[in-house]
């Protein structure tokens, strides 16, 4: 506690008073009132989602970019399979790449496929044929190679993720299985393009509205 020189007229108890006055000045001005403290959480608040949400938006355009250069070198792929073998990957055994169809319908405004959600099986028997045929490992273990190989694909586009346990579908970088078709070579009246159809879903795994399709990565 200061003290400092008062008149004559003022006693002792003034100059203990003047202590406390300076004592709960220095407190005061030391101390966050509630007021400044919820504005200041407030503050964080807006900039954490600002952050969170700009960190998102990036993740998915990160992912539509990769899904785009991943559809095009299977793509591509799929051509030099077509060179050696006069036909694209297609499942006449067991109708697989057939079964799943991009469009069975055109229901204006939007095409109806087969299943707007790629957990549907039909997305990953498709996507395991054509694994198969590009990579050669036609059983899946990720070993036992019995053809020509057309593709190499990394650990994180398959399902399982990682590199280990038996292949089940081709992965897209939001999860799910990718979408590929031949049904248009069995009904012209189906699919989009007359050799395949590829595609991603975009991350809409649980859609059942045409309007998700616009989200979709494809090669049509």
């Amino acid at each position: 506690m200061t003290t400092e020189v008062l008149p004559g007229s003022c006693s002792g108890v003034c100059v203990k008073r003047l202590g406390y006055i300076g004592a709960w000045h220095k407190h005061r001005y030391n101390a966050f009132t509630l007021i400044e403290l919820v504005v200041v959480f407030g503050l964080i608040l807006v900039l954490t989602g600002l952050v969170l949400s700009t960190v998102g938006y990036a993740r998915k355009k990160g992912a539509r970019a990769r899904a785009e250069t991943e559809i095009a070198a299977m793509s591509a792929a799929c051509e030099s399979y077509k060179a050696d073998n006069g036909v694209y990957p297609r499942d006449t055994t067991n109708n697989t790449t057939d079964n799943l169809a991009a469009l069975t319908s055109q229901s204006p405004p939007d095409p109806l496929p087969t299943s707007y959600d790629p957990s549907n099986a039909a997305y990953s028997s498709a996507s395991f044929y054509l694994y198969g045929q590009l990579s050669g490992n036609i059983n899946g273990d990720r070993s036992t190679y019995s053809q020509k190989s057309y593709f190499q694909f990394k650990p994180n586009m398959l399902s399982p993720a990682g590199a280990a346990g038996t292949v089940t579908a081709i992965r897209d970088p939001f999860g799910n299985s990718y979408g590929y078709s031949t049904a248009n070579q069995a009904n012209p009246s189906y699919g989009f393009n007359p050799t395949f159809d590829l595609w991603s879903t975009g991350g809409t795994s649980n859609a059942t509205d045409a309007a998700y399709e616009k989200a979709w990565i494809k090669n049509w």
